[in-house]
């Protein structure tokens, strides 16, 4: 089953490739092979990772070493199943551009606490991860987070790197485990 997911940040070498390849790798784990984009809205185009979040990814076992930055565009969010971003503002800056995303459209943190609520932990009521996507959508603003963004690491600390790279793990491990039981294959 085809189900492209995109992720979003700004530069696209901190965020959201961590987010890609994080995903990917936990769903590879789930015996699922993925397919897992990003880009940035202000991309810093054909850049690698970032070198502390390049670190992080290193220190889970995630390789980077073929990631190329890209730009985000319409034509990349069009095909989407599912489009994360790293905050609400990069959220807001995909559906400027692709309006009709919306429904399957979500930060991160807020897509996994969704995730949390809706997958029961022995199981699945859907038979198909589109099927979560809605249902999410559907009940968008029911799960309260203090702060449903993650913060930009770029130019800060070895511990600012740590702490994001540690938010998007844990995000995207329950999303994984969401979309597998929801079905994905």
């Amino acid at each position: 089953m085809s189900f492209p997911v995109l992720t979003v940040c700004l530069g696209n070498v901190c965020r959201s490739p961590q987010a890609e390849l994080l995903l990917a790798a936990r769903l590879r784990e789930r015996g699922v092979e993925p397919e897992v984009s990003s880009a940035g809205a202000r991309a810093l185009v054909g850049r690698s990772v970032d070198p502390s979040s390049a670190a992080e990814l290193d220190a889970r076992g995630v390789a980077h070493d073929t990631f190329a930055a890209r730009q985000l565009t319409p034509a990349l969010v069009q095909p989407a199943a599912l489009v994360l971003t790293a905050t609400r503002d990069l959220r807001s800056r995909v559906l400027e551009e692709v309006p009709g995303a919306l429904r399957r459209t979500f930060t991160l943190r807020e897509f996994a606490a969704h995730c949390e609520r809706l997958v029961a932990a022995e199981g699945s009521p859907y038979a198909d991860p589109r099927e979560l996507v809605a249902q999410a959508a559907a009940q968008r603003g029911s799960v309260v987070l203090e702060d449903p963004d993650i913060p930009d690491p770029i130019g800060r600390s070895e511990q600012t790197h740590a702490l994001v790279a540690t938010l998007i793990d844990d995000a995207v491990t329950t999303i994984a485990s969401a979309l597998v039981r929801a079905g994905l294959r």
